[in-house]
């Protein structure tokens, strides 16, 4: 009986534990929200009671208790004990355990624990772009990194961008930009017609992350092409053990933000007729009686709102055992101004298979673009801005399509054509667009292959070898159709005009480095010893002609080499996690300079101070990270603009053809000459020195965390382009080694994961630049009375420059007459301050100029957000730039006495209400008038997003996004943006706003 019961009271109490069980389900999710967590462990603490997360970080496990507490935990990530009193469901965010999680930070030639960083080094990953925009990879680094700045070259579909490392460390445009390696691979934009951008290679949805060396200690591995800082890409590779697909899909409107304040057709007939009562010099009853009746905004003739759309599909998993992963993309981005669009299919293919027990890993990348681009015409942009609005847009003239133009054109002879063209050197904005043919296809393909051996009888020593082309190609024409009246004013009697040209590029890669990985008790030794050989081949053709055929006006063919070699090694020692050492030496050797100035060596030097594992740290465990960085080193700069002279063959002695029309007759036969070029035989590298000071800091297990840069680059031996004496060396100018540079800056960035729970996260970030340029020599010849060498040109008359270089002064300073006002406030046409003061003409003098203000912005405030509230996120991103100025050309050259122009019989152009308030008579492109404060703050992209996780069931994963990019902008400048790269606002095609609607599947 007792049996009995006693087997009776174990049932009953079996029944009430099972009964008293409670089912908990819940996600893991990572601290950003949008990556699910498979694998996680889950355990009732106290019990041996588990489960682990499936695929989509989903679980489910019975608990015995009411008040039980679970524990999660995941390898690199921080441990959570949370209680399930009262609940159902638990969903979790685990966050990155800074103190066991190695990151690896990829660098030259290889990659490093971010504990073993010496330099000033920053990355951007998946993590951190923002979701939704993924127009142009560009975009993704735009305002994120302190010291990095990003500017669209403008609003043009498939435009390119500037990218500014620290402000740029030569005086050359195109020099300044960083080097940009692509998966290995240093690409050069050696495409000589200018239309290829090599971020436009890249589709933005395959790219895993950036990493910016900004620092000479950082970059000098790549030695002569690392002054203005090396950007590394890498793109995403198949990782997956099960295929994986992806498919982002964005439909986008873009419209015109702003247009230029001109007058309308009915207040320009009222200035005229008003200017005619009061006898204005020019104006009369002749030229009012040419005067039409539309009231025409041209602008809006030309600008339109646009659909674009945006296809990414790819592909990732295992194919016979190796890692694949393959994407396709297509780009149809229609631009504001009509007819300019362009067409872009990227295709992608990245394979990691490893062989002999992953001894031997190979990557093989391939990437390849298609784009075929109507560049349009964008002098339209100026025409509109000019043309006269009291004009219909058609008239019905047949000669000229139907567009209304200005004729009556006085022949050679003296007779006069009243249906002929008028030579005003401004069309109609329409027919402009209309009537030219500006295309081109552009092909471009960049792959290479790595193989990484770790020696099977050295384990400790690899071998790397990596080789690799990047090819580009453009076949385009620039065709002005019959009816265009410009074509007259290039071909006698010529009607149109027919334009080929091609160009190809093609550059070769062969590297081999060998890289010693040992640690030995508290020891560790990184050596990098290794071989590089790049060339570069490009060549062009153009043949200009018109349409009958009968008048060739060009017809020239352009080609050119030149290789770099270069031998180069780094060591990287660490004691104890503590310190850490780094040695870098390069020695390139360019063909572009002669003799012993061919080679460069270019040293570097860091030490790192992880003072958080030192043991009088361990007392305040609320910092997680603190290191201090010095760097030391020397880069260089090979590069020359085009627009400085010939960028390829500088210093060697040679010949060039004259252009045609400048012959020399032998008996009944023209023949063009040759002529020798101007040339420096002495031309050598320009040598960047660099020092840097870094702290970086982590507080809460870094929930909070940034950086801090100081730092001073001196460039001597700029490579420039300057006035030499009448008659010597074949020229008025001459490329050399003259002068140089200073530039001292101070960047600070923050991170903070300011929220993190399971329903909701919110991390911010802001950075915060600021960089001063000085030119502290110039000349061979120290010459107190020389003001500098004059650059910028602008438009309106010829020759006409707004900036200088001089020492003691920021590069492309302006340089202008400091303008004298009225009682009132306004100012006095042709009146300046006499700065010289000898009492004689100011404006005769160029001495009575002044440097006032320059482009680039003394402070640089990047700010970005992101927040996730179950299924919804919402993110945005910002900049804010003080102290850079802008010359309003476009305002400068508007004037009363342009209104009507008395040559080719006479034409009305418009005239800004601006301007016409102002007054001026005569241009006065000097005046220190023009010279605006473009401070400016710019919204770059918001962007609110919704996760829908079960559809099928769970199988596919989607997310809706709504976009906006260049949400809004303030701003006191006058004009329609102040982001203006070279600093002179003359009509260039305005950045539109983008609405982007997008989904995005996986499964």
């Amino acid at each position: 009986m007792k049996k009995q019961l006693l087997a009776f009271y174990w049932m009953m109490l079996l029944s009430v534990s099972a009964f008293a069980q409670i089912e908990i389900t819940g996600q893991v999710k990572s601290s950003d929200g949008s990556e699910a967590f498979p694998g996680v462990s889950i355990l009732e603490k106290g019990t041996t009671n588990g489960t682990v997360t499936d695929l989509e970080g989903r679980y489910s496990i019975s608990l015995s208790a009411e008040d039980a507490i679970l524990v999660f935990s995941f390898v690199g990530y921080e441990s959570q004990e949370i209680s399930v009193a009262g609940k159902n469901i638990v969903d979790v965010v685990m966050d990155p355990d800074i103190q066991s999680l190695s990151e690896v930070v990829v660098i030259g030639y290889g990659e490093v624990d971010r504990n073993d960083v010496t330099g000033a080094v920053a990355t951007l990953g998946t993590r951190d772009f923002n979701p939704g925009v993924t127009t142009s990879p560009q975009d993704l680094l735009t305002g994120k990194m302190a010291g990095v700045n990003v500017t669209s070259n403008n609003g043009a579909p498939g435009a390119g961008s500037q990218i500014r490392i620290r402000g740029g460390s030569s005086l050359g445009g195109a020099v300044n930009d960083p080097l940009i390696v692509i998966d290995g691979f240093p690409v050069d934009d050696g495409d000589i017609s200018g239309l290829s951008n090599p971020l436009n290679t890249l589709n933005p949805d395959d790219i895993e992350s950036f990493t910016v060396l900004k620092d000479a200690s950082a970059a000098a591995i790549y030695g002569s092409r690392a002054s203005n800082g090396v950007i590394i890409i890498t793109t995403k590779k198949g990782t997956s053990d099960r295929l994986m697909v992806n498919f982002n899909s964005q439909i986008s409107l873009s419209t015109p933000t702003n247009y230029v304040d001109v007058l309308n057709g009915d207040e320009y007939r009222e200035l005229v007729n008003g200017l005619n009562e009061s006898g204005f010099s020019g104006i009369n009853d002749t030229a009012i009686a040419k005067l039409g009746n539309e009231n025409t905004d041209w602008q809006k003739e030309i600008f339109r709102s646009v659909v674009s759309q945006n296809y990414n599909l790819s592909v990732n998993g295992l194919a016979a055992g190796m890692p694949f992963r393959a994407s396709y993309g297509f780009t149809d981005q229609k631009g504001i101004l009509k007819t300019t669009e362009t067409s872009r299919h990227t295709l992608s293919l990245n394979l990691t298979p490893s062989f002999f027990s992953d001894h031997l890993k190979v990557n093989v990348s391939a990437k390849g673009t298609l784009a075929n681009t109507n560049f349009g015409d964008q002098t339209a942009v100026g025409a509109a801005v000019n043309f006269d609005p009291t004009q219909p847009v058609y008239n019905g003239n047949e000669r000229y399509g139907g567009y209304f133009a200005y004729t009556t054109t006085t022949l050679a002879d003296g007779s006069v054509d009243p249906e002929g063209p008028a030579n005003t050197f401004i069309s109609n904005p329409v027919s402009l667009l209309e009537l030219r043919e500006n295309v081109a296809d552009v092909n471009r393909f960049i792959g290479n292959v790595q193989l990484d051996y770790k020696l099977h009888f050295f384990p400790d020593l690899k071998a790397n070898l990596n080789v690799g082309i990047d090819k580009t190609s453009t076949d385009g024409v620039d065709n002005a159709l019959p009816g265009s009246t410009w074509t007259y004013r290039n071909y006698t009697g010529g009607n149109g005009r027919l334009v080929d040209y091609t160009s190809a590029s093609d550059s070769e890669l062969l590297e081999f480095y060998l890289n010693y990985n040992k640690a030995f008790d508290l020891h560790n030794v990184d050596f990098v010893a290794g071989y590089s050989w790049q060339h570069w081949q490009r060549e062009s053709t153009r043949f200009d002609r018109n349409t009958d055929g009968d008048q060739i006006v060009e017809n020239s063919r352009y080609i050119d080499e030149n290789y770099l070699i270069s031998f180069y090694g780094r060591l990287i020692y660490s004691f104890d996690e503590r310190y850490v050492f780094t040695a870098t030496l390069r020695n390139d050797g360019s063909s572009r300079f002669l003799g012993d100035n061919q080679w460069g060596l270019f040293p570097s030097l860091a030490f790192a101070w992880n003072l958080h594992n030192e043991e009088f740290f361990s007392a305040m465990p609320s910092i997680s990270n603190l290191k201090l960085r010095l760097g030391y080193g020397v880069t260089g700069q090979q590069g020359l603009s085009p627009t400085l002279g010939d960028p390829y063959y500088p210093a060697l002695a040679k010949y060039r053809r004259s252009i045609e029309g400048a012959y020399v007759q032998l008996g009944d036969q023209f023949f063009n000459t040759l002529r020798p070029s101007a040339y420096d035989a002495n031309l050598k590298w320009e040598e960047t020195t660099t020092y840097n000071l870094g702290l970086d800091f982590g507080l809460w297990n870094d929930k909070l965390s940034g950086s801090v840069e100081i730092y001073q680059r001196e460039t001597k031996d700029l490579l420039n382009r300057i006035p030499i004496a009448d008659g010597s060396n074949f020229s008025n100018y001459l490329i050399t080694n003259v002068g140089s540079m200073e530039i001292k800056g101070v960047e600070f960035s923050l991170t903070g994961r300011l929220i993190s729970t399971s329903d909701f996260t919110w991390s911010a970030g802001a950075n915060f630049t600021y960089n001063n340029r000085k030119i502290t020599r110039l000349n061979k010849t120290e010459d107190p009375s020389d003001p500098g060498v004059l650059t910028g040109a602008i438009g309106g008359g010829v020759g006409n420059t707004i900036q200088i270089h001089t020492v003691g002064y920021a590069p492309n300073s302006f340089y202008t007459f400091e303008q004298i006002y009225d009682n009132d406030g306004n100012p006095i046409e042709g009146e300046y301050v006499d700065r010289v003061g000898d009492g004689g003409q100011v404006i005769s003098n160029q001495f009575n100029k002044y440097h006032n203000q320059n482009p680039n912005a003394d402070y640089l405030i990047g700010i970005n957000s992101r927040l996730n509230y179950h299924s919804w996120d919402f993110s945005f991103s910002g900049r804010l730039s003080l102290g850079n100025y802008v010359y309003n050309n476009g305002l400068a050259a508007n004037t009363l006495g342009g209104l009507y122009a008395t040559s080719s019989n006479g034409y009305f152009t418009n005239i800004r209400k601006e301007a016409a308030d102002i007054g001026f008579v005569v241009p006065q492109y000097w005046s220190d008038l023009y010279v605006q404060n473009a401070s400016f703050f710019k919204m770059d992209n918001i962007s609110l997003g919704y996760n829908l996780e079960s559809i099928l069931n769970g199988k596919v994963k989607a997310r809706l996004s709504f976009t906006v990019q260049n949400a809004f902008i303030i701003t006191d400048y006058q004009g329609i943006d102040p982001e203006v790269n070279n600093g002179i606002d003359n009509n260039l095609y305005p950045r539109p706003r983008t609405y982007l609607l997008g989904i995005n599947f996986n499964f």
